[in-house]
C-alpha cells in the first residue's frame, strides 16, 4: 500500500485543519454556520479515520520496533519525534473511530455555540492522538496535559447543572499528579542526556532513583485512569458532561493512564515496578470489588456506568503490573474493548436522557414494550460490560485474570468476585429500566431509537462482537510489542 508522507503528522494534526476551517467559517459568515460546522467536523473526523485505517494497513505487526518515525530537532534538546508501535497504533485507531460517533451523537442535541463545541472536539482529537504518537518526553507531556483544556471546556460549558464544580474537580485532580510527572521528566532528561522515549527505555536508572520516579509517574497516570482512591472526580465529570463528552472521556481519555504505565513505568523503572506491584494489585482488587458495590447503590444511570468504568480499569492496572504477556495483552485488549462498550453505554443513557431529561433509574421501567430496538441494543452492551463470552469484554477480563493468576492468586480471586458483582449491578439496572409495567405516565409516548441513533450503535455493535469472536485482530498487532516489553521487564528484574 502506498505510504502517505509524514502520515503520523497528518493523522495527528488533520483535526486542527478542521478546527481552523470552522473558525474561518464563523469569522467570514454573517449568518448562522451551525449546520455547516456539524458537516465540517464530521468530514474532518471521517478523514482522520480514513488516514488511520491507511496507517494500520501499512503497519508491520511482526516487529516491536517503532514505525512511521518522524524526527526533527525542536528546541533546547527536545525533538519533534513521532512513531507508533503495535500498542499505540490501535489507540490511534480507537480515537479516530470514536470521534465521528461523538460528532453524530451531538448532531441534534447540542444547539448552543455549536461551532465552539465542534472546535473543542477537534482540538481534543489532535491532542489525544498526539499522546499516542509522541516519542519525545516533552512532546508527550504537552499533548498529555493539553487534553485537559478542551475536556474542561466541554464539561464546563455544555455540561449539566453542576458542570462548573465537576469541570474544576476534573482539572485540578488530573493537573496535580501531572506536576510531579513533569519534575520527574526534567530530572530524567538531565540525567540521561536525552528526551527520546525509546532511548530512555534503554537507559538504566539507578535503583535508588527508580522508586521516586515511578511514584511521580504513577501519581499522574493513576488519577487519569482513574484508580481507587483517586477516582472520585470521574463520576462527577461523567454525570455533568454532555453525552459525547462522556463517550470520549470513558472511551479514550481514561486510556491515557494505562498507556502511560505501559510506556513509562514498566519499561523505564522495572525494579520499582516489581517493588510496587503488590500495592497496584491491592488497589486494583479494591477498585474492582469496592466500586462494583458502590455502583450497585447508585440511583443515576450515568453514575452507575462511571463507577463500572473504575472497576474495569482495575483489571487494566492489574494486568499491566502482572508483568507477563497475558496480563499486558489483556490490559491493552481491555482498554480497547472498554472504549467501545462504555462509549456505547453512555450513548444508551443519552438516548433516554434526550427524550425524558432525567437519568434517575426510578423514573424508568417497562421500556421494552415501547423501545424494543433500544432494549436489544442496551442488553447487548450490558452483557458485553459484564464480560459475556462472545463479546470483547470477555477476552480482556479473562486474559488479565490469567496473567495475574500466575503472580498473585489472591488478586485473581478478588477480581473474579468483582466479575460476579458487575453482573449483579448491570443486570439489576437493566431489569429496573427495561422490564415490568410502565407505571410512569410520562413514558407512555416515549419513542424507539431513530435512524441517526441506530447509525451510532451499529459500528460499536460490530466492533464489540468482532473483537469478541476474533481477538487476534488486536492480539496479532500487539503481540510483538508486548512480548518485547515483558521480556525486557523480566530480564531487568531477574525473572
Amino acid at each position: 500500500m502506498p505510504q502517505i508522507p509524514y502520515i503520523l503528522s497528518v493523522v495527528t494534526f488533520l483535526p486542527l485543519v478542521g478546527a481552523a476551517l470552522l473558525l474561518a467559517a464563523r469569522l467570514t459568515s454573517k449568518g448562522s454556520v451551525d449546520n455547516a460546522a456539524r458537516w465540517i467536523a464530521m468530514g474532518t473526523t471521517l478523514a482522520v479515520l480514513a488516514v488511520s485505517v491507511v496507517l494500520v494497513a501499512g503497519f508491520d505487526p511482526s516487529t516491536p520496533a517503532y514505525q512511521f518515525v518522524e524526527r526533527f530537532n525542536w528546541f533546547a534538546g527536545a525533538q519533534y519525534h513521532l512513531g507508533v508501535d503495535g500498542i499505540s497504533i490501535l489507540f490511534v485507531l480507537l480515537t479516530a473511530f470514536l470521534m465521528p460517533i461523538c460528532i453524530l451523537a451531538s448532531w441534534n442535541t447540542i444547539k448552543d455555540r455549536v461551532v465552539d463545541y465542534m472546535i473543542a472536539f477537534l482540538v481534543l482529537e489532535t491532542l489525544v492522538i498526539g499522546v499516542f504518537t509522541s516519542l519525545d518526553l516533552f512532546l508527550f507531556y504537552i499533548f498529555f496535559e493539553g487534553t485537559l483544556v478542551p475536556m474542561f471546556i466541554i464539561i464546563g460549558v455544555w455540561g449539566g447543572q453542576n458542570r462548573i464544580y465537576a469541570a474544576y474537580k476534573f482539572f485540578l485532580y488530573t493537573l496535580l499528579g501531572s506536576v510531579l510527572m513533569l519534575l520527574a521528566m526534567l530530572w530524567m532528561a538531565h540525567t540521561a542526556g536525552t528526551t527520546s522515549i525509546p532511548a530512555l527505555k534503554e537507559f538504566a536508572f539507578s535503583p535508588q532513583a527508580q522508586p521516586l520516579l515511578w511514584l511521580a509517574f504513577f501519581a499522574s497516570f493513576a488519577v487519569k485512569m482513574p484508580m481507587w482512591p483517586v477516582h472520585t472526580w470521574l463520576p462527577d465529570a461523567h454525570v455533568q458532561a454532555p453525552t459525547a463528552g462522556s463517550v470520549i472521556l470513558a472511551g479514550i481519555l481514561l486510556k491515557l493512564g494505562g498507556y502511560g504505565f505501559i510506556l513509562f513505568n514498566l519499561p523505564m523503572f522495572p525494579q520499582a515496578s516489581q517493588t510496587f506491584a503488590p500495592l497496584v494489585w491491592a488497589l486494583s482488587a479494591i477498585a474492582i470489588v469496592y466500586t462494583s458495590l458502590v455502583a450497585f447503590r447508585q440511583t443515576d444511570i450515568k453514575k452507575l456506568i462511571a463507577y463500572s468504568s473504575v472497576a474495569h480499569m482495575g483489571f487494566v492496572t492489574m494486568g499491566i503490573f502482572a508483568g507477563n504477556d497475558q496480563g499486558v495483552q489483556g490490559a491493552v485488549f481491555q482498554m480497547l474493548s472498554h472504549g467501545l462498550i462504555s462509549g456505547a453505554l453512555f450513548l444508551c443513557v443519552g438516548v433516554v436522557y434526550d427524550r425524558m431529561h432525567t437519568r434517575e433509574i426510578a423514573f424508568y421501567g417497562g421500556l421494552t414494550s415501547r423501545m424494543p430496538w433500544f432494549a436489544a441494543i442496551f442488553l447487548m452492551f450490558t452483557m458485553a460490560n459484564v464480560g459475556l463470552p462472545g463479546t470483547s469484554g470477555f477476552i480482556g477480563e479473562i486474559l488479565t485474570m490469567a496473567g495475574i493468576y500466575q503472580v498473585s492468586t489472591w488478586t485473581a480471586f478478588f477480581a473474579a468476585t468483582g466479575v460476579i458483582f458487575s453482573a449483579i449491578y448491570a443486570l439489576t439496572l437493566y431489569r429496573n429500566v427495561m422490564f415490568g409495567e410502565i407505571t410512569n405516565p410520562k413514558l407512555k409516548d416515549i419513542t424507539d431509537i431513530d435512524k441517526r441513533e441506530l447509525a451510532l450503535f451499529v459500528p460499536l455493535i460490530v466492533g464489540t462482537l468482532l473483537l469478541g469472536v476474533q481477538p487476534n485482530l488486536v492480539l496479532d498487532y500487539t503481540n510483538a510489542s508486548v512480548h518485547a516489553l515483558t521480556s525486557a521487564y523480566q530480564l531487568a528484574i531477574g525473572g
